[in-house]
């Protein structure tokens, strides 16, 4: 068993303890910031932010969201995890930072800037100056379970804001014993693996509501669901968050 595997399990049974807490309940007050990992299972390099993305991922004020992408699979293993709209998500953060490449693993904070994923104090240390100069979460998210139907609600923000509503559904913890690659013979932990996103609305500076059926939100086999309010560029590239908070589904499954 992998080094940190014990700090895994108890990460994991935190983990399932709030997912069979009440469901769709946003949060009670915004989390510090949002942190979207492009890691690969096929990357060496990438273990020790995966099990540093976890405890992130355990701590309750953080939405974290891990891409899994496709383009180290030629390494001698396919990530069980990964997708093509993944790597095309972290492709459309570089051209939005004016970047020439991308790299594994990356940690985007807010959807502003990107730090080392395997440095837990410069995430720590990025989030919390982003909030500080007001570049933090400052749009409030909420969802609520009505009858067969999930309502998300978004707040105020500036006049001239527009932004769209973003689900990014996400699967439970997943433990993967890695058979080939640069990471043979491990067995790793992952949290929030990205399933799916998808755009669901618009929002344009005024208070919105939105609804939608409760099983596009959370959907069979998921973890759970992250609901973002993303700036999106003319191009359609993803920019700033403003907002974020986390559905959870019970227990896990």
């Amino acid at each position: 068993m992998e080094s940190g595997s014990r700090t895994g399990l108890a990460a994991a049974a935190l983990a399932f303890s709030i997912f069979s807490g009440a469901c769709f309940a946003g949060e009670a007050k915004p989390p510090l910031g949002v942190v979207e990992l492009f890691t690969s299972q096929g990357c060496s390099s990438c273990p020790p932010a995966d099990r540093l993305f976890g405890e992130l991922a355990a701590r309750g004020d953080i939405v974290a969201l891990s891409y899994h992408v496709d383009y180290w699979d030629y390494l001698g293993w396919h990530d069980t995890l990964a997708t093509q709209e993944n790597s095309a998500r972290q492709y459309d953060y570089m051209h939005a930072f004016d970047k020439r490449s991308v790299y594994t693993p990356q940690a985007i904070i807010n959807g502003r800037t990107d730090a080392s994923a395997a440095s837990s104090g410069e995430i720590e240390r990025t989030l919390l100056e982003l909030k500080e100069g007001g570049k933090g979460l400052t749009v409030p998210i909420s969802v609520r379970r009505a009858g067969d139907s999930v309502v998300i609600e978004a707040g105020e923000g500036s006049q001239d804001a527009r932004a769209a509503i973003v689900l990014v559904s996400f699967a439970p913890p997943t433990p993967i014993a890695i058979r080939k690659g640069e990471n043979k013979g491990q067995n790793i932990t992952y949290w929030n693996a990205v399933l799916r996103v998808q755009t669901v609305g618009m929002w344009r500076g005024a208070f919105a509501r939105f609804e939608m059926p409760a099983s596009e939100v959370v959907r069979k086999g998921a973890g759970g669901c992250a609901v973002l309010l993303q700036s999106v560029s003319a191009d359609g590239r993803p920019g700033p968050i403003l907002g974020a908070t986390i559905v959870r589904k019970p227990g896990g499954t």
